[in-house]
């Protein structure tokens, strides 16, 4: 593979999913470590990405005040703009982090009342703009990779919580296998936010249908509402239709 086409394809699960492993491209591409270095160098010093020990991040996920980079900008508004009549006032609702998260925060009602809690920094600054919104961020390690809180505190704050909704974001869904990601601690978090939940609400681009990652995080049976800018009735979905599942 050229040197452009591998950089073509950590572009895309960059994209895909905000951060990629340098140890996950060594075998997806068949190449030595040090060749995935010098790449992941060369994209970062073009200003593509952020690259950090490990592996690489998305210039898009590492903030929520420049969104010129954000990828799949509109499909990511279309999710929004559908998940926001799942909110009312009143609610208590908890959030994971992303893009496509910030991108629904930004299309929340003006005069909207109602108490969320978030894993992110990012999304809670972005809350703090509303006001008759309480934001409650939910403290402990800070995960450079994925921009959100994590770890034993985070998950015993969120054991004491029953909200109404939880709306998160996913780096791959699959029809059998379920919502799944690479991060074993990141995974641990989101499956604690689910079971704190009434209901859950799930938001992702349809490029990331038919992916399944190592490590499952929950079963579609398990999920309240999925949303992608797709029309629900859209054949990418049929696989997707299970008991209790809802499609936007």
């Amino acid at each position: 593979m050229l040197k452009k086409e591998r950089h073509d394809f950590v572009m895309r699960q960059i994209n895909l999913h905000n951060r990629v492993l340098t140890s996950d491209l060594v075998q997806l591409l068949n190449v030595s470590e040090d060749t995935i270095r010098r790449d992941l160098q060369e994209m970062s010093d073009d200003n593509l990405l952020y690259k950090v020990h490990g592996g690489a991040l998305s210039k898009s996920y590492h903030s929520s005040f420049d969104d010129s980079t954000v990828y799949a900008k509109d499909a990511k508004i279309n999710i929004a703009k559908k998940a926001i009549p799942l909110i009312k006032d009143g609610m208590v609702i908890l959030t994971g982090g992303g893009t496509t998260i910030i991108e629904l925060v930004k299309q929340l009602p003006e005069n909207l009342a109602a108490t969320f809690f978030t894993i992110s920094p990012l999304v809670a600054v972005e809350l703090a703009k509303y006001r008759k919104v309480e934001v409650i961020l939910i403290g402990g390690m800070f995960s450079k990779n994925s921009q959100i809180t994590y770890g034993g505190h985070v998950i015993s704050q969120l054991s004491e919580i029953n909200a109404d909704l939880c709306l998160l974001g996913t780096s791959a869904i699959h029809p059998t296998d379920g919502l799944t990601d690479t991060d074993w601690e990141i995974n641990q978090l989101k499956k604690r936010m689910l079971s704190s939940s009434r209901k859950s609400a799930i938001l992702c681009i349809s490029e990331k249908l038919n992916i399944s990652l190592r490590i499952k995080v929950a079963s579609l049976e398990n999920i309240s509402y999925f949303i992608t800018e797709l029309e629900p009735d859209d054949s990418l979905l049929e696989n997707y239709k299970v008991k209790g599942l809802r499609i936007l």
